[in-house]
């Protein structure tokens, strides 16, 4: 059976809190809490592979879905400090997709987005039985009728957002209808709280405009308020150098190959980036070596 997409499982979260490197970027949830429910409440963030995007967006699916308390998974987190994080924790219908999973199971894009709408409408039906769905084989009619019904928004969490523009390439008319398909989905609908979605490239435009342009993006080279919250920054790696006895200037000899520029405040800030995956396998092996560029 496929995983659940609405109210989805906490587990791949859990199983990062459980692994023997966790390091803590809870106040990503700070950052999102203050978006949501506003008219900027739309974030894609890019980056590349292993800078844990897809960490972040599980945690934020642990931390905002109705379907379960988490208050143990955050209680010891850096988040539980903030004066938001009662206010939002477990209160949102949360709906988390992998998009690639459905691309790669569909011949074509059509396919890919009626195979995503068809599993989060039966999975409305088995979850809301006292909804009555206005017209049921529309995802967006019964988005809006579960907000009506329950007075609880959605957060929509996208990962691999971009898969169709990287598989597809050549595949134009297919590039258009899925922009068409996520900006009818999730623009000036009154169910959304936050659409949060994550991938390499940067937003998509075809002709004069961008069917996203409601989304604000965080990238590598504007990363803005979201820059510590994606990779390992350098106060974060010297306190895993500390604890495994490793060498902060080796791993700065070999790693520190990203300088976020970014506003901190109202000051201009740069950051010292560093790769999770070779810093974790380094800590954990006891030796440097290129484990993000053989993966």
């Amino acid at each position: 059976m496929a995983a659940a997409l609405l109210h989805p499982d906490t587990f791949l979260f859990a199983s990062a809190l459980n692994a023997e490197i966790y390091v803590d970027k809870s106040l990503l949830i700070e950052k999102t809490n203050a978006l949501i429910n506003t008219e900027r409440c739309f974030v894609c963030v890019s980056r590349p592979r292993r800078f844990g995007k897809s960490m972040g967006l599980n945690m934020l699916a642990a931390y905002y879905d109705s379907g379960s308390d988490t208050g143990d998974m955050f209680s010891d987190l850096k988040i539980s400090e903030c004066a938001s994080y009662e206010l939002h924790r477990n209160k949102y219908h949360v709906i988390s997709v992998n998009m690639q999973d459905f691309l790669t199971g569909n011949q074509d894009v059509m396919q890919m987005i009626a195979s995503f709408s068809a599993q989060i409408i039966r999975e409305a039906a088995e979850v809301f039985p006292e909804v009555t769905f206005s017209e049921p084989e529309n995802l967006i009619n019964v988005l809006d009728d579960i907000y009506k019904e329950t007075g609880k928004r959605f957060v929509i969490l996208i990962d691999e957002w971009d898969c169709v523009f990287r598989v597809r390439q050549d595949d134009m008319e297919g590039q258009k209808y899925y922009l068409d398909f996520l900006r009818m989905l999730l623009k000036d609908k009154a169910y959304i709280a936050l659409a949060y979605m994550t991938g390499i490239l940067p937003i998509k435009k075809y002709g004069t405009h961008s069917a996203l342009n409601m989304f604000t993006e965080y990238s590598m080279t504007s990363p803005g308020i979201l820059a510590p919250y994606f990779g390992f920054v350098e106060d974060e790696v010297k306190e895993l150098c500390d604890h495994y006895h490793m060498s902060i200037e080796e791993a700065k000899d070999w790693y520190d190959g990203y300088h976020l520029s970014y506003r901190d405040g109202n000051a201009d800030a740069v950051l010292s980036m560093y790769n999770p995956k070779d810093v974790s396998e380094a800590m954990i092996t006891g030796k440097y070596d290129t484990y993000w560029n053989n993966t």
